[in-house]
């Protein structure tokens, strides 16, 4: 029995030491990124002012009481990419059906969006923010410098009704106006 305890008792001490020497978390260095943000179902959607390729800048503040989605996507030109947005343009009579406002937006440059929104005949704005300021405060900005494909619908009071982060970018334009449908967003 004495050997159970002295086996048990040096067991504890080691594993003791070697919790001991495992460093605690570092500290970000000053002037490092902060860390990514997350918003949620009911926070303010970040304020935006974007170039679109329909030659206006966008402003969240200017659809301030009307229901607003936020598309965004990783990369103008690629396949899913591609795919999401012929999806919105098909889905553009049912979705427009609805008061709503609504963008597909990437880090891409207005004149990238613009060649792309041009070949797939995109029929709604689509919004570039090379800058990344704004795609970081909607937490969207991935490791590749390049959106992460979610969804934002903002309510008229300009806070976050639903966050999509499982885009299906072969429904993504049915899937929108199944959405503006179960969120009551009324019909125009």
């Amino acid at each position: 029995m004495s050997k159970l305890l002295l086996v048990s008792a040096m067991c504890v001490a080691v594993a003791g030491a070697a919790s001991a020497q495992t460093p605690a978390p570092a500290a970000a260095p000053p002037g490092a990124a902060a860390p990514a943000v997350q918003l949620k179902v009911g926070d303010k959607a970040p304020e935006f002012s974007l170039p679109g390729t329909d030659g206006k800048t966008h402003k969240l503040s200017d659809y301030a009481g009307k229901h607003v989605v936020l598309a965004w996507y990783p990369a103008a030109f690629t396949g899913g990419c591609t795919a999401e947005c012929k999806s919105f343009r098909d889905s553009g009579a049912t979705i427009k059906a609805y008061d709503v406002a609504y963008f597909m937006a990437s880090v891409d440059t207005p004149e990238k969006n613009l060649a792309f929104a041009k070949q797939e005949e995109a029929n709604f704005p689509m919004l570039s923010d090379p800058e990344k300021k704004v795609a970081a405060a909607y937490g969207v900005l991935g490791a590749r410098g390049v959106a992460s494909r979610w969804t934002f619908y903002v309510g008229p009071d300009g806070r976050i009704a639903q966050i999509d982060k499982a885009v299906n970018v072969n429904t993504a334009g049915q899937d929108l106006a199944a959405k503006l449908a179960e969120l009551k967003v009324p019909k125009k």
